[in-house]
Parts: structure tokens; sequence; C-alpha cells
């Protein structure tokens, strides 16, 4: 049982000599050098584009509503004979829903009644005035043989007068037969408008299509009372036309000035990851929003969808199209960002350039509005790092245009192919913040000049 023991004891006191061993071994490793993470410079196109988040839209919308109140009884039925419904393709004039038309075909028949109360009343004056007229002619003969006799024993001075009243009145009464005919007649075009507003509210419960498109947005049910008051209550969404389709991307005031009529635009869509759509600018909205003191103009992409992939209102990931330069020498924006320590530059070249990047060059490759000085003529110039042995050699060059990932470069000493420094492996001697193994070799990206 001792000897047991025993061995137990130097077993343990082998794996702990063991351990230290190792301890020891990877200290020493990890005071190691460094090694640089390099890419090769590469030629290729350089396409500059202005980002932003848009939405599909279809390219005109009518928007169907109610103008009378009531209750949906029915829907229509679609060129396939379907009850109308989303997706439902239609024709100007189709059918969409029927509200209940009880109360309104009450009023059509009680002013179709009033109408005909209305005609009365014309057949009415006219026969009253033809007895005025009638009476009239009578007391006018009776006049014109007053006058022939005049006052005298054969026709008192009464019946003289009377004679004279009864045609003054006649006269006056056929005036007011003539009045009564224009009111009568007035009356009728009155019943007809009451008889066309009501037989109009009649037909607006049939709701129809006032074009040829799809239903993209049915918001009635039946059994559902729509009341129409001030406004009119939108009860289906009709597209025009889905194979035209735009897209709507708010673009902020600071790239506005870029974008153009016919400007080339590419965008993606969640739905297809792997696809890009086509299309370019159409316009440019002038009524600007502001939301947290940002100003953003609505810009109308137009694409076509003859293959009806787009939906409406799916969103889309926009890219216009600047400008494009071909063929050109390229290094990631990293390249020019990455700055050595002094003791990692070959010892000939730190009294030219030492460990910061020329004056012009910022942490995005691009020199700022303050370093340039207003100068837009002189070239913006930039520091790229070549790996010499276990130490890096700065070269100068002319930095171009940026896509936001990669830069555009001009250098007579560096070509295609040539390897540029973007950052530096270190191993880690304590666990990292990331919570990785200290045993897997870590990524440190170079000091910028900007101390970021």
């Amino acid at each position: 049982m001792n000897r047991f023991r025993k061995r137990i004891v130097w077993l343990v006191i082998l794996i702990g000599m063991l351990g230290i061993g190792a301890a020891l071994i990877f200290r020493s490793d990890s005071g190691g050098s460094t090694s640089f993470h390099t890419v090769p410079l590469k030629r290729g196109d350089l396409v500059l584009a202005i980002s932003a988040t848009g939405t599909v839209e279809p390219e005109e919308v009518v928007n169907v509503g109610a103008q009378v109140a009531g209750k949906i009884v029915s829907f229509g039925k679609d060129q396939a004979g379907r009850t109308i419904d989303y997706g439902s393709n239609i024709e100007e004039g189709t059918v969409l829903a029927q509200i209940d038309d009880a109360l309104y075909a009450a009023d059509v028949a009680q002013a179709k009644a009033q109408l005909d109360v209305a005609k009365a009343g014309v057949l009415r004056a006219e026969a009253d005035m033809g007895q005025l007229q009638a009476r009239l002619v009578q007391a006018e003969r009776d006049w014109k043989r007053a006058r022939k006799l005049g006052p005298s024993d054969a026709l008192s001075q009464s019946d003289f007068d009377a004679s004279q009243s009864a045609f003054e009145v006649a006269k006056a009464n056929l005036a007011v037969g003539k009045a009564a005919v224009v009111q009568a007649q007035n009356s009728v075009e009155q019943a007809e408008a009451s008889l066309r507003r009501a037989q109009q509210n009649l037909d607006y419960c049939t709701i129809k299509s006032p074009v040829k498109g799809v239903i993209i947005d049915r918001r009635v049910n039946i059994g559902q009372t729509v009341v129409a008051s001030l406004n009119a209550p939108s009860l289906f969404l009709i597209a025009k036309d889905l194979r035209r389709m735009q897209v709507w991307v708010p673009v902020n005031e600071a790239d506005i000035g870029s974008i153009k009529a016919g400007q080339r635009v590419n965008f993606t869509v969640d739905a297809y990851p792997g696809d890009t759509f086509y299309g370019e600018v159409g316009k440019i909205r002038l009524n600007a929003s502001m939301t947290q003191n940002v100003v953003t103009y609505t810009v109308e992409v137009n694409t076509d969808n003859s293959n009806g992939r787009l939906l409406p209102y799916l969103t889309a990931n926009t890219k216009f199209l600047v400008s494009e330069k071909k063929e050109v020498l390229m290094v990631p924006n990293a390249a020019l960002r990455f700055s050595p320590s002094p003791d990692q530059v070959v010892s000939d070249s730190r009294g030219a350039l030492g460990s910061e990047p020329q004056r012009g060059s910022s942490a995005s490759g691009e020199a700022s509005d303050e370093e340039r000085g207003g100068q837009e003529d002189e070239p913006r110039r930039g520091t790229v790092w070549i790996p010499a042995d276990s130490l890096v050699r700065p070269f100068s060059v002319v930095v171009g245009a940026s896509d936001g990932s990669m830069t555009e470069v001009q250098s007579e000493q560096l070509e295609e192919g040539t390897l540029v420094v973007v950052g530096e492996y270190q191993p880690q001697d304590s666990k990292p913040a990331s919570g990785g193994s200290p045993f897997v070799p870590q990524i440190r990206r170079g000091r910028s000049s900007s101390g970021h």
C-alpha cells in the first residue's frame, strides 16, 4: 500500500515538472518577433458609388375609396372569375365591391316621385294659364265694346269702369299664370337634379375599378361598415402596372449633388440575396424632409420588372454609380491607415519618412480639407509599407479615389502584386479581451497618424 502511494506521489511530481517546462517554453516563444499581415497590390476597376437604403414602390398606384356610407355586402369577380382579393388582376370598370343600397334605392324612388309631381305641376300651370288667357280674350272684347259705347244711356258709367277693370285684371292674371308655368318648370329641373343625385349615390354603392391593374391591398371585409364623411375611406389599393417599379431612396443632402437624372443605379433586395437589379434615376423630389437635423431628398429610381420578381415595398440596398475607373492600381484602405512603431522601420528610411504617414493622408486614405489647405490641384499623398525581412519600408504614393474599402494609388516604384502591410500579427501574453484562446495569434492593426 505504501509503495502504491509513493508511485502516485512521484507521478504527481513528474506531471508538475512537465507543466513548468511547458510554461517556460511558451513564455520564451511568446517573446518572439511579430509578423506582418500583407496583401498584394491589385489592378482592377474602381467603382465610386453612393449607398443608401430605399423601398420598392409601384410606379403608379390608385387608391379606390367609397363616396357613400354603408355596409359591404359582397365583392366582385376578377378576370379569372375569382372573388376580388389580394393580387387579383382587374380591368377598368371591374366591380370591386357592393355596398348595401337599400337606403339609396329608396331615395331614388322618392326623387322619381317628386319629379312626377313636378311634371304634373307644369301641366296644371299650363292649363291654368290657358284659362287665364281665355278670360283675358273675353275681357278684352268686353272692354272694346264698352269703349265704343262709352258712358251713355246704353252703358252706365259703372259698367264701363267694370269692363276696364276686368280687362286689366285678366292681363295681370295671365302674367301670374306665365310665372306659375316657369316656376313649375323650374321645380321639374330641381326634381331632376335631386333624382340624378340620388341615382349617383345609388351608383356609388357599386365600387368599380377606375383603371386596369392589380389589387395590392384590400382594406375591407364583407359585413364591414364604411363611413364616408369628410374623407373617403380607402377600400382598395391598385397598382396600374407592376412591370414597371420604382425605388424611393432618401439621400442625404451631402450626397444629393452627385445624383442626376438618368444616372445608373444597381440595388439588391433581401428576398434575392444573390441577385443584383439595375435601374436609373428618374427624378429628384424637391420636397426635402428633415429628421433629427438631417436633411434628405427622395430620389425615384426607375427599374424594369417584366419578370415580376420585385414585389411592392421590398427594402432595397441601392448604389448610385457616380464614376468608374478602369484598370487602376488599388490597395485596401487599411494599408494607408497602417503605421508601424519606429523600431519596426528599416533604419535607412527612418530619417526620410519615419513612422508617420506623410502629410495629406488620413485614416480613410483621403486627405482632409484642412490638410489640403484649399489647394485642390495638389495631389493627395499617402504612405504604404512594404515588408523587408522582419521590418517594413515606407513608400510614398499618390492617393486617388476611394470606394470606402479600396483606394486608388499611383507610384512609379510599386506595381501589381507588390505586398503591402495592412496590419500585424502579434502573439498575446494574456487572455485577450474578446475571450479567445491565448494560444491563437491575434491580428493587431497598426497605429494611424490620427491616434485611432
